[in-house]
């Protein structure tokens, strides 16, 4: 077993990511995700000698990590909200470049500069390429500040199979929360650069070169067509999906991150209650688990999809859905969060009242 420690979820990532090797760290502070840096500056350098450095501001960050991805080095950034979409441009470069690296967006409310309390409206941005052109990101969502520790692993994992960004997408509520936590045992940062590094000409071999910067429309099409293949590869290979009461299941409550736990407690209330509602909690939004909503809505009178948002996720499930069961949706807006007594009682004016 792992060191088991009591840490708040921005901490718990801080020390995920030194723990994993990670040999650099660029970001610039916004709440709620500033105890990252603040973590980062006092413990990851000692310890490792990893390198920590607070940017000029977000757009400098991003550029830095790819700078330092493309040298082959194990880097992540975080940010929230507003931050994270200083950072989309030069993430469509990274995307283009074909370079991996970890980001994670501990989401507040919004639109504008909102307010810094949870939300999770930023999962169009996340999952749809927030930036321009046609990529993706692999996301994450964590639901407990547990997976806040596993995701960093994993993440960096996925980006590096892949060469492509991978994003946890948690938000304040989380960054915030305290919970146990066990923490894997460090590991060592890398020494050996990966072949396609920019690190210098090797010996007897051709220069190196990274860029997403490709002029010729017919190279820029092919370059498009296979990074289509990539993403159509983790598709069918990387989904993961947390599923919970289905077996016999009549209607379905589904959500991601924190509201996938207060889903799954609204769900043993409906069956304290004599109702059959399984959950349904996608862990990777991209790629996104159409072939678990699909075969299920074959089984169910009903899907209701609950977000912190005016209604995002939901635009997937349907389509995953495809028309087989109604799919209806309740979400919370400004950073408030979902009860799971509001989430019973959408679920029986919604459902069980119309059966009547």
């Amino acid at each position: 077993m792992g060191e088991i420690k009591l840490m708040k979820g921005n901490e718990a990532l801080s020390e995920a990511m030194i723990r994993a090797g990670c040999d650099a760290y660029f970001g610039y502070p916004i709440t709620p995700q500033s105890e990252v840096l603040e973590y980062l500056a006092i413990h990851a350098h000692a310890r490792t000698g990893m390198v920590v450095l607070q940017a000029e501001s977000e757009v400098a960050a991003i550029n830095m990590i790819y700078g330092a991805a493309g040298a082959g080095k194990r880097v992540m950034t975080t940010s929230s909200s507003p931050g994270m979409s200083l950072m989309q441009e030069g993430i469509s470069y990274i995307a283009g470049a074909e370079l991996p690296c970890l980001l994670a967006n501990v989401v507040r409310g919004g639109p504008g500069l909102g307010t810094i309390q949870p939300s999770q409206a930023d999962y169009f941005q996340s999952v749809k390429g927030g930036g321009h052109g046609d990529y993706k990101l692999i996301v994450l969502a964590p639901s407990t500040v547990q997976e806040m520790v596993d995701f960093v692993k994993l993440g960096f994992e996925l980006a590096e199979k892949y060469r492509n960004p991978a994003m946890i997408l948690t938000d304040g509520a989380i960054g915030q929360m305290m919970e146990k936590v066990e923490l894997f045992d460090q590991m060592p940062r890398k020494t050996e650069y990966p072949d396609w590094a920019t690190n210098g000409k090797p010996k007897g071999k051709e220069r190196r070169y990274i860029t997403s910067l490709h002029i010729q429309p017919e190279l820029m099409e092919e370059i498009n067509v296979r990074l289509q293949a990539k993403y159509a590869v983790m598709e069918e290979e990387e989904v993961l999906c947390q599923t919970h009461y289905v077996d016999d299941a009549e209607y379905l409550f589904t959500g991601f991150g924190l509201g996938a736990r207060i889903c799954l407690k609204a769900a043993e209330m409906a069956r304290e209650n004599g109702y059959k509602v399984g959950v349904v909690r996608p862990i990777t939004l991209f790629p996104f688990p159409k072939k678990v909503y699909s075969e299920l809505a074959d089984k169910v009178k009903g899907i209701l999809d609950v977000e912190m948002n005016a209604g995002q996720m939901v635009e997937d499930v349907r389509l995953s859905v495809n028309g087989k069961t109604p799919v209806e949706f309740y979400g919370r807006m400004g950073g408030i969060i979902a009860s799971p007594e509001e989430i019973y009682d959408k679920f029986i004016s919604t459902f069980i009242k119309g059966e009547k």
